[in-house]
């Protein structure tokens, strides 16, 4: 996966856009709806990372999985992962990996609305 089909991936998903909140290499994408941060990623570096929200139990069976699935560089060990992107963690489940952060804090919708 290049950094530009990670853009593209986390931009795809509803209400995402992409903020630079610490510095201007550090992509930071959130849901517009709530504000909360689904992905980081310094999408110009050499060796290429991304930060995911991550259920706890899951987070700690995919870093026992994977070498490349590390605790999240400069966040909660417990909710966060970083992942190598272009290691042994194959695309496809960086896209799910993605796509599992950004549900975890997508705006939900109110009871009544949902279907």
């Amino acid at each position: 996966m290049t950094p530009d089909e990670l853009r593209d991936l986390c931009l795809s998903l509803p209400q995402a856009i992409e903020t630079f909140p610490f510095d201007e290499q550090t992509s930071v994408f959130k849901t517009s709806g709530n504000g909360k941060i689904f992905a980081l990623a310094d999408l110009a570096a050499d060796a290429l990372t991304v930060s995911l929200k991550c259920d706890p139990e899951d987070s700690l069976a995919l870093r026992d999985q994977f070498s490349d699935i590390t605790p999240g560089y400069h966040l909660n060990k417990r909710h966060w992962i970083t992942v190598a992107v272009g290691s042994s963690v194959a695309d496809d489940l960086v896209d799910q990996l993605v796509r599992d952060s950004h549900a975890l804090v997508r705006p939900k919708l109110p009871r009544g609305r949902q279907g």
